[in-house]
């Protein structure tokens, strides 16, 4: 059974640095170019979910024209609350975001979330998907999320011991993560992990 992971499309506010979080910002036009030259099967895959936020909507729309996916709103971003739509020049100086950026798994952003609500949203999502695809006998799947939630479920699945950072997912990469059935329902590491393999036009 296997589960790709893949990260929405560059945004015009992510070429900004902003802090986007649960706040959503179009698609950039080479985003848009790039992910309209990649290669991918429809058919290859029998389940399509995508975070409710519209940078992934319009990316697995680029990808897959005629899918209708799943929508889940836990797989939002983190909610980064007072940071969002703001940059590190705009913040360096507040003690709360000094306090964050030194350690984001014990402080939360001020009116975001904690890591753990983070992850505990995430989780429940994580397992809805797990379950829908055991009890339907999915065997595919094709998640369009979030940096932050990949690299949450690639350091909670993955043999890799990385830490959260360490995670590199370029915007519209992604990893494709095997398992067999039993370890997926125990929610044990995946057996393999590798990239999503992505060809583009000669123009891409």
């Amino acid at each position: 059974m296997a589960i790709t992971l893949f990260r929405h499309g560059l945004t015009e506010g992510n070429q900004q640095k902003n802090y986007m979080g649960w706040n959503d910002s179009p698609l950039c036009t080479e985003a848009i170019q790039d992910l309209s030259s990649y290669k991918l099967k429809m058919d290859t895959y029998d389940l399509f979910v995508s975070s409710d936020l519209k940078r992934c909507l319009s990316t697995i729309n680029l990808l897959f024209p005629n899918v209708k996916p799943v929508v889940l709103t836990e797989l939002r971003e983190m909610n980064f609350g007072m940071f969002q739509g703001k940059t590190y020049e705009d913040l360096k100086e507040m003690k709360a975001y000094q306090q964050w950026i030194n350690n984001m798994f014990t402080y939360s952003p001020p009116g975001g979330e904690t890591f753990e609500q983070f992850t505990k949203r995430v989780e429940k999502g994580w397992n809805k998907l797990v379950d829908i695809m055991l009890q339907r006998d999915y065997q595919k799947l094709f998640i369009v999320t979030h940096g932050g939630v990949i690299r949450y479920l690639l350091d909670k699945l993955s043999l890799e011991e990385k830490e959260f950072w360490e995670w590199n997912i370029p915007h519209g990469t992604g990893y494709v993560l095997t398992f067999d059935r039993k370890q997926l329902r125990r929610g044990a590491h995946c057996v393999s992990l590798q990239e999503v393999p992505l060809t583009g036009n000669e123009h891409g």
